[in-house]
C-alpha cells in the first residue's frame, strides 16, 4: 500500500474623501443651479431619483469607518513590531475555486473513491495566503491578544491530547472566528496503524471538537503530513472533506520551503505550530512577526481558509 510522506518539523482615504465630496456635490447641484428656487420643485435629471442627504451621510460614515479602521490596524502593526502594516484580505470569493489532489500526492483509487483532496495550494490568482498552526500544545495568551489586535485570520488543527488541558483557550479562539479543525487524538504516525485505529483517531477527533466547540471539523491534517489510503478512506467516513497539507513552514528564525526556488506562490498555504521558548527561540508573536513581514513585504495578504473551500 502507498504512503504518502511530508516533513512536518515545522483606500486609499484620499479616494474615498473624492467618492464623497463627489456626491456631496451631485447633491447639492440642483441647488446651486436655481439657488433662488424651491429644492424641491427642481426635478431630477432624466431617469433619476432625487439623491437625499442620508446617502451622502451614510458614504461619510463609511469612510470615516475606514479611516478608522486603517488607523486601528496601523497602530496595532506598530504596537507588535511589524515592519508594515499587514495587507487587508480580499472579500471572500463568490465561486470557490475548485479543489484537487496535487499531483503525486494521490493515493491507489483516490479520484474513484471520491477521497478527500490532498493539496498544498488553493487555486486563486490573488496575493493571498493562508496561516494554519497545528497541534496546540502552547497556550499563548499574547498571540490571542495579538492576532486580535491586527485581524489576521489562521485555521487550527488540533489534536486532542494537547488540548485538553485548556479547552478554554481554543474557545476563545474559535469566538474571534478562527477555524477549529482535526490533527486526530494523539497525533500517531497514521500508515503505521490499522483502519480501524486510523478512524478512531480522526472520528474521535471529530466528536471532540463538536462536543468542546459545536462544530465538526470538515478540515483534516494527518500528523507529519503522512497517510495512506486507509487513512483518506476514514477521513472520509468521519465527514471529513479537505486534507489540506502545505508548501511553506514558518518558525521562529526561519522560513522552509516544498518548492525548488524557494518562493511564495497566490494560495499557498503555510504551516506552524503551537509553540513557545520551550521549544522554539522565541514565542508565537515572534513567529508571527516573522511571517508578517514577510508576506506584507512581498504584496501578500492572509486570508481565511475555510471561505476557499
Amino acid at each position: 500500500m502507498r504512503v504518502v510522506g511530508q516533513n512536518d518539523k515545522r483606500r486609499s482615504t484620499v479616494g474615498v474623501r473624492a467618492g464623497v465630496a463627489a456626491l456631496a456635490l451631485a447633491t447639492l447641484a440642483p441647488l446651486v443651479s436655481g439657488c433662488d428656487k424651491d429644492p424641491a420643485a427642481v426635478p431630477p435629471a432624466g431617469g433619476q431619483q432625487p439623491l437625499q442627504a442620508p446617502p451622502a451621510r451614510a458614504l461619510d460614515s463609511y469612510a470615516t469607518e475606514l479611516r478608522a479602521a486603517h488607523a486601528a490596524r496601523t497602530a496595532a502593526a506598530k504596537r507588535w513590531g511589524l515592519k508594515q502594516v499587514p495587507l487587508a484580505a480580499p472579500p471572500e470569493p463568490k465561486k470557490k475555486p475548485r479543489i484537487t489532489t496535487r499531483e503525486g500526492f494521490e493515493v491507489d483509487g483516490h479520484r474513484e473513491l471520491d477521497l478527500p483532496p490532498v493539496f498544498t495550494t488553493v487555486p486563486t490568482e490573488e496575493k493571498v495566503v493562508f496561516l494554519t498552526i497545528d497541534d496546540g500544545a502552547e497556550k499563548d495568551p499574547e498571540f490571542l491578544h495579538m492576532m486580535s489586535e491586527l485581524k489576521i485570520p489562521y485555521t487550527a488543527f488540533l489534536s486532542d491530547y494537547v488540548i485538553k488541558d485548556d479547552y478554554g483557550y481554543f474557545g476563545k479562539m474559535q469566538d474571534r472566528g478562527v477555524g477549529l479543525q482535526n490533527h486526530t487524538l494523539n497525533h500517531p504516525y497514521l500508515p503505521g496503524l490499522s483502519y480501524a485505529r486510523q478512524k478512531r483517531e480522526i472520528c474521535g477527533m471529530q466528536d471532540v471538537v463538536e462536543e468542546r466547540y459545536g462544530e465538526r471539523p470538515v478540515l483534516f491534517r494527518p500528523p507529519f503530513g503522512n497517510y495512506d489510503k486507509d487513512t483518506l478512506r476514514a477521513a472520509k467516513s468521519c465527514g471529513i472533506e479537505y486534507a489540506p497539507l502545505w508548501n511553506e513552514e514558518v518558525f521562529v528564525d526561519r522560513w522552509e520551503y516544498r518548492e525548488w526556488d524557494r518562493e511564495l506562490r497566490p494560495g499557498d498555504i503555510v504551516l506552524s505550530h503551537f509553540r513557545g521558548r520551550g521549544e522554539w527561540k522565541g514565542t508565537m508573536p515572534d513567529m508571527i512577526r516573522r511571517f508578517l513581514d514577510k508576506v506584507t513585504a512581498e504584496g501578500y495578504a492572509v486570508g481565511r481558509l475555510e471561505d476557499y473551500l
